[in-house]
């Protein structure tokens, strides 16, 4: 997996907006008393751009395909937070539109942060892990094959990758998949019931490479404040990257932590586990040389 983006933002920031909103409230073309006409000009260019963010907004808030994924479900383009994913927009195919307009009213759900799921209801009483970043699904898809017996909330913000999950999982007749649109701290924070979760599951995230980006790395000492609360006792953070420092970073973090013990008797990396599929991103790091390092971490 690699986390993919929110939608790209094409208009301005709403705080660089709300000066021009002010100003549409004044209808265009009138002209206030000791006005100039470059004042006139500067009042109607701000006006339009007031409705151009607007529109924009309001395109942002609609989902690309009836009944599909919303493209902001949360509104947290307003939220002032450091993101671990970054914008980006690609093409959907055919076939994962619709797996889209087919499944995702059965399958799907978006992150909007209004309300507590029951995930038994939604899983048909299946303990349930969270995969956080699943990429174009062929991993995740490969798992719930595996594993029928345990249901995958499978979050993502990449329209192509949860088109193809759903396809994936639906052309193999798993029913224990669950794809989630959004931001997942948005998910950990205002939507999981205590201890309602039995695994999470983080599979080759960005890496952030330089280090003035460090501080958008999924892995946290924040972010394991929001994953405790939500997870079983006994149940497994299992982190995967071939990114070296990000490695140990990860064990750094996750060794620190009072409320993770490390599953590894040795206090360091764990063996790949049978049940994680070789990932298309490992493929591409193993081929450029790098290591990958697992880490299992039990909560207690």
């Amino acid at each position: 997996m690699s986390e993919q983006p929110l939608n790209p933002s094409t208009a301005a920031a709403p705080d660089d907006a709300s000066a021009d909103e002010a100003a549409a409230t004044a209808p265009v073309g009138s002209t206030p008393t000791g006005s100039t006409a470059a004042d006139v000009a500067a009042d109607e260019a701000a006006a339009l751009r007031a409705a151009s963010f607007e529109r924009a907004r309001r395109l942002r808030m609609e989902p690309r395909f009836p009944g599909g994924p919303a493209a902001d479900p949360a509104g947290s383009h307003h939220e002032r937070r450091i993101r671990s994913f970054q914008p980006r927009r690609s093409r959907v195919t055919t076939g994962q539109q619709d797996a889209l307009e087919r499944l995702w009213p059965k399958w799907g759900l978006d992150i909007d942060g209004q309300r507590v799921l029951d995930l038994a209801e939604l899983f048909d009483g299946l303990p349930v892990v969270l995969e956080i970043g699943f990429g174009m699904g062929e991993a995740t898809a490969q798992m719930a094959a595996d594993d029928p017996g345990t249901g995958i909330l499978a979050v993502d913000v990449h329209t192509p990758g949860q088109g193809n999950l759903l396809g994936l999982a639906d052309k193999a007749g798993s029913t224990n998949v669950r794809v989630a649109n959004g931001d997942a701290v948005i998910l950990l924070r205002e939507m999981l019931a205590p201890e309602s979760l039995d695994g999470l599951r983080v599979y080759f995230p960005d890496p952030w490479p330089k280090a003035r980006h460090h501080k958008r790395r999924l892995i946290q000492p924040e972010f394991l404040d929001l994953v405790a609360p939500v997870l079983r006792p006994g149940a497994v953070v299992h982190c995967a990257t071939d990114w070296e420092p990000y490695a140990e970073q990860m064990l750094e973090v996750l060794t620190a932590h009072p409320r993770f013990a490390n599953t590894a008797a040795d206090g360091g990396y764990a063996p790949r586990p049978a049940f994680r599929p070789l990932t298309r991103f490992e493929g591409q790091g193993l081929d450029k040389g790098h290591v990958v390092h697992d880490l299992l971490f039990a909560r207690v």
